[in-house]
């Protein structure tokens, strides 16, 4: 028996042992603006711009790359084109390249502006106090900072790091100043790009996938790529042979080739109101069933003449649900056969907050018809028997 060590190779030569080169590992590079690993599986994810739709898209912590989200909603109402917004401020913000189809480039004035900190609620609360007794096993974090601790990295404040997701706000706009990113129209879908006498010289939606070939291809492997496609086939944005099966079918699946050569750099997110094409329809089925992910807005009737809602503590008013919000299909997750979560839940517009998706549970129940009534003088003495 030898006495060699492992990683030695042995030369022709007896007696002499040639050690063993260490190969040259290669430098992990940070990940790009706005991505990172998912807590999942550590698979690359994006943030959709509202930080309460990231939390459900199936514990990845955002939208993964390389995947498509639908967003579907009833009435006449635009609670989908605000995600979509937000979609696409974010992106602008981070440094992504958004891609719009449908719309004009005038399209970028109406994305809300980046929110900015209430400095004056951060200087009222008091600084917390020093703990007095210091852990013993936490002697060897005390030189690194409160950063090396385990656990205590999303408490750390670093000015030069960027945020996952950014908080907007609807009452403002987006400066220049703050994208990073640029906006890139595509050819334009609607009727009047056409031959009025209704001679068509080619689909819309083929333009719209070799325009968005070119530009992955001549983009940087690091650059991350965001395609926005609002109101699918609405009548006013898309010509009428759009809505034929044979033009939108390919047109999905030519975007969902897309997301799978670039599944490191591209994320979609289309828009789709069941009003005008119900979900029960064959062509919204196969639309559904190609994209990676599904949710539905639901808005909710308003009630004319209904109280306020009684103010907390604090001051503040509770957030009334606007809509219910079904999940139907997660990315990735219900490609693998996994279930998805049936609680019902709902969602609140605010101009400062955004949208805000929560489980639904009902509203307090109103006082009795009874306690409503005025009350009888002291005194008086109950009627006897029934009145009819």
């Amino acid at each position: 028996m030898s006495f060699v060590k492992r990683n030695t190779v042995i030369s022709s030569r007896p007696g002499r042992v040639v050690p063993q080169a260490k190969e040259a590992t290669p430098e992990k590079l940070p990940p790009p603006p706005g991505i990172r690993p998912s807590p999942l599986d550590g698979r690359p994810t994006t943030s959709t711009g509202t930080a309460s739709l990231d939390q459900l898209l199936g514990g990845y912590g955002g939208l993964p790359l390389g995947t498509c989200l639908l967003v579907e909603e009833q009435g006449t109402t635009d609670f989908s084109g605000v995600l979509l917004r937000y979609y696409a401020a974010e992106g602008l913000v981070q440094g992504h390249q958004v891609h719009l189809v449908g719309y004009p480039p005038e399209w970028r004035r109406h994305l809300p502006g980046v929110a900015q900190p209430d400095s004056k609620s951060k200087s009222s609360q008091p600084a917390p106090a020093p703990p007095e007794e210091k852990m013993k096993i936490a002697w060897r974090y005390e030189a690194l900072g409160n950063s090396a601790i385990p656990g205590n990295s999303g408490s750390r404040s670093d000015a030069n790091q960027n945020p996952f997701c950014h908080s907007f706000d609807l009452s403002k706009r987006l400066e220049p100043a703050a994208c990073k990113g640029a906006l890139h129209p595509t050819p334009s879908t609607g009727p009047p790009t056409f031959d009025p006498r209704g001679q068509i010289k080619g689909s819309p939606f083929k333009a719209i996938i070799q325009h968005l070939q070119r530009k992955l291809e001549a983009s940087p492997p690091r650059e991350i790529h965001r395609v926005v496609v609002p109101n699918l086939l609405l009548p006013t944005l898309y010509a009428p042979q759009c809505s034929h099966p044979s033009e939108v079918l390919v047109f999905i699946r030519a975007l969902k080739a897309l997301l799978n050569k670039y599944r490191e750099k591209l994320t979609v997110m289309i828009t789709l109101q069941t009003s005008i094409y119900p979900r029960n329809t064959g062509l919204v089925r196969w639309i559904e069933r190609f994209c990676d992910g599904v949710v539905e807005l639901i808005p909710l009737p308003a009630t004319p003449g209904a109280a306020p809602p009684p103010s907390s503590s604090s001051g503040e008013k509770p957030e009334q649900p606007q809509g219910l919000f079904h999940l139907y299909k997660v990315p990735i997750y219900s490609a693998r056969g996994g279930g998805v979560p049936r609680e019902l839940r709902s969602f609140s517009l605010s101009m400062t907050k955004g949208l805000n998706i929560k489980p639904y549970s009902l509203p307090p129940m109103l006082e009795d018809e009874e306690e409503k009534k005025e009350k009888k003088p002291p005194g008086s003495k109950p009627k006897d028997g029934i009145d009819f």
